[in-house]
Parts: C-alpha cells; sequence; structure tokens
C-alpha cells in the first residue's frame, strides 16, 4: 500500500496531468472551432487563371513571380483578397513611383480584372476576404457607437472626424470622407500602410461597420458653424483666441481711445 501511494504522490504527476489536458483542449478545440472567418472562399478556377496573368504582367516585377517579394517589397501570400482589392481598387498599386507610402492615383484597373486579381492572390493563402454588402451597408451601423471606436482607434491618425493628418518621415494619414465603405473596412482588416491591422478579436465586424456608419456622416455638413477645414479642437482655439479676443481687444481700445 505504501508503495502505490508512493507511486500516486510521484512529482511528474502534475506535470503528465498538465500534458494530458493541454492534449485533450487541442484535439477538442480542433473539433468544434468554427471556420475562420478570414478564410477566403474559393474562387473559380477561370478567375485565378486570369489574375495570374494579370499579376505575372503587372505585379511580377516588384513582388517575384511567385508573389514570395523581396528585401524591399512584401510577399502577397496570406494577405487574402481584401488586401488585393483595397490596394488595386483605390489606385494604390500598381505603383507609380517609390515614395514614403504609395499614393492613392486613378484606378488602371476595371472591377472584372481586381476580382480576378483578387481570387489569384487569395489562391495562394488563406487571409481576409473581401467584405460582403450587408458587413460595409451603413444604415445598418450604429453611428454613435462608430463615433466612440474611431476616436479610440483611429482619431490619433485620421483626425476626430477622419478628415486625415500627417505623421512622421513624410507619411500622413488620408482623408476618409470620400473613401467606399468597402475600401474602409478592407483597409481595418488589412492594415495598409502604416495602418495598424484590426482584426476581428480587436475590432469586431460589427464594429467595423459601426465606424463605416460614423464616417458615412462626416464631411457633409456642420451642425457648429464652420468647420474651419476640420483640423480640430487646436486651431479652432486659436482661431478664438486670435480672432475672438483680437477683435475684443481692439473693441476696448477704440471705446477708450473714443471716451478720452
Amino acid at each position: 500500500m505504501k508503495a502505490l501511494a508512493a507511486r500516486r504522490h510521484d512529482r511528474r504527476a502534475p506535470v503528465v496531468l498538465l500534458l494530458l489536458a493541454l492534449l485533450l483542449t487541442g484535439a477538442l478545440y480542433a473539433v468544434v472551432a468554427p471556420t475562420s472567418a478570414d478564410a477566403a472562399p474559393a474562387a473559380a478556377s477561370g478567375d485565378v487563371e486570369t489574375g495570374e496573368k494579370l499579376f505575372q504582367a503587372n505585379c511580377a516585377t516588384c513582388h517575384g513571380p511567385d508573389a514570395t517579394g523581396t528585401q524591399d517589397v512584401p510577399s502577397l501570400v496570406g494577405v487574402g483578397a481584401a488586401a488585393v482589392d483595397f490596394q488595386v481598387g483605390t489606385g494604390r498599386m500598381p505603383m507609380q513611383m517609390n515614395g514614403p507610402q504609395a499614393q492613392a492615383k486613378p484606378v488602371q484597373f476595371d472591377e472584372e480584372q481586381i476580382a480576378a486579381l483578387a481570387a489569384y492572390v487569395a489562391s495562394l493563402g488563406p487571409g481576409p476576404a473581401v467584405p460582403t454588402a450587408e458587413q460595409v451597408d451603413p444604415a445598418l451601423g450604429d453611428a454613435a457607437s462608430g463615433m466612440a471606436l474611431f476616436r479610440t482607434n483611429c482619431a490619433m491618425c485620421h483626425n476626430a472626424v477622419g478628415a486625415g493628418g500627417a505623421l512622421s518621415q513624410g507619411k500622413w494619414a488620408p482623408n476618409l470622407w470620400e473613401t467606399t465603405p468597402t475600401h474602409l473596412y478592407e483597409a481595418m482588416a488589412t492594415g495598409p500602410q502604416s495602418m495598424p491591422v484590426f482584426n476581428d478579436a480587436t475590432l469586431t465586424p460589427d464594429e467595423k461597420r459601426d465606424i463605416i456608419a460614423f464616417l458615412d456622416l462626416q464631411g457633409e455638413a456642420t451642425p457648429g458653424g464652420i468647420d474651419l477645414g476640420s483640423l480640430g479642437p487646436v486651431s479652432e482655439g486659436l482661431w478664438a483666441w486670435v480672432v475672438g479676443m483680437g477683435l475684443l481687444i481692439g473693441a476696448a481700445v477704440w471705446i477708450g481711445a473714443r471716451s478720452s
């Protein structure tokens, strides 16, 4: 009995039990875990073939014939269809010239060609897919919640109302008022340029849609009066002090001069 009790209290027993528990947890997760929402849907083989031809003709020079990138150009394996749809759909790719960041310019491909390029890149590895119309519909979002989320996560670069702003080393955060809801969602999901990636663990799809709903209301009306370029409270406060206080001081001097 003493020998049995000693074996039951072996020092290695907790370690063995912990390993068994981890293995069991991993096996259960593999069985019941849902399929990743970021996995790209299967694309038609024709789209992939067309996209590969477009890629080799327009993108392979920089990203390499197998899209694995170089020392100075990122790999496209695993970036997903959303990254291609955003970069090519906003005209940032293909780039016209080197610089601190890719500039938006007139789009060089039509929608079918962009979809084919996205399908080809998505076939190289799973990544964020192009969002559905429901995911980016501002009418289904909560603009008040979006305002709080935007000012917590985005305003430090894009300004409190999405008007954009300067960053370091010649980079900039663009104005978001003219950006389509689909491209806004894709930017949050893929993190282009200096922007961080806001995956579904950071901002849920519903929260992304709320931010889109908030941005959809910006740049159209200024209920508080003249917006002064929407540069923020610092410029507005400076204007109030320089112009407002200047007028008051001038009025006080004028009244004093008239009474003397």
